[in-house]
């Protein structure tokens, strides 16, 4: 590979996980997201060969694929294709309960970070996600700073309710009663009757004047 190549990828491979976790909230299905990633590569090596070395590679490549996915959208609409599915990658067999909570979870942020308007989503990849600035995400989606910081503010406020909505609808879970207290000892005479005997009915606390041993009254 030449200089210029070697160059190349020295400089964009440390911001290559940010350039696919910025695809992946873009592009719903997996085959899109990569065709977005390799296609947002490409774009950025045809501006290195024409001499573009950029400041920051991560706002950069970012602005790269969200123009390129802007596009996709814009000719998908036009031609009235469904630019995506739902691709939720199925857990494998050997998931353990954290790995597989942990999924469950993880669908749950997506679903509602899918929910958000399309500014807001975008805001919170790119600041959240991807760990660009408000100054750098400004400049990557054109709008001012305040605009994006106000966006990012609503986003999470509003993926918090999101994410919180399917537990609301479960009963509290009850702990002990606090004034709960436990039945006094049964007597022996009780366990073996296998009931307990009323007071006052021929039990050895009697206090009619009979005899528990005679069955009458004491003499």
């Amino acid at each position: 590979m030449s200089t210029s190549g070697d160059s190349f990828v020295a400089t964009v491979m440390p911001a290559v996980d940010l350039v696919h976790n910025l695809a992946r909230r873009l592009m719903r299905h997996p085959g899109d997201v990569e065709d977005l990633v390799q296609d947002t590569l490409a774009r950025a090596w045809e501006a290195w060969t024409r001499g573009i070395r950029p400041d920051a590679v991560g706002p950069w490549l970012s602005t790269i694929c969200l123009n390129l996915a802007r596009d996709r959208g814009r000719r998908a609409a036009r031609s009235r294709e469904v630019p995506w599915v739902d691709g939720v990658d199925p857990a494998g067999s050997a998931d353990v309960e954290g790995e597989a909570i942990t999924r469950v979870q993880l669908g749950l942020i997506e679903q509602a970070l899918w929910a958000l308007p399309e500014p807001q989503r975008i805001a919170i990849v790119l600041m959240d996600i991807c760990g660009l600035s408000a100054a750098e995400t400004a400049a990557v989606t054109e709008a001012p700073r305040g605009t994006v910081l106000a966006r990012v503010h609503r986003g999470r406020k509003a993926l918090a309710i999101q994410v919180a909505q399917p537990q609301q609808g479960r009963p509290p879970r009850r702990g002990p009663d606090p004034g709960w207290q436990p039945p006094p000892p049964r007597t022996a005479g009780a366990d073996e009757a296998g009931t307990d005997t009323p007071r006052g009915e021929g039990s050895a606390g009697t206090t009619n004047g009979d005899d528990p041993r005679e069955g009458g009254p004491r003499r």
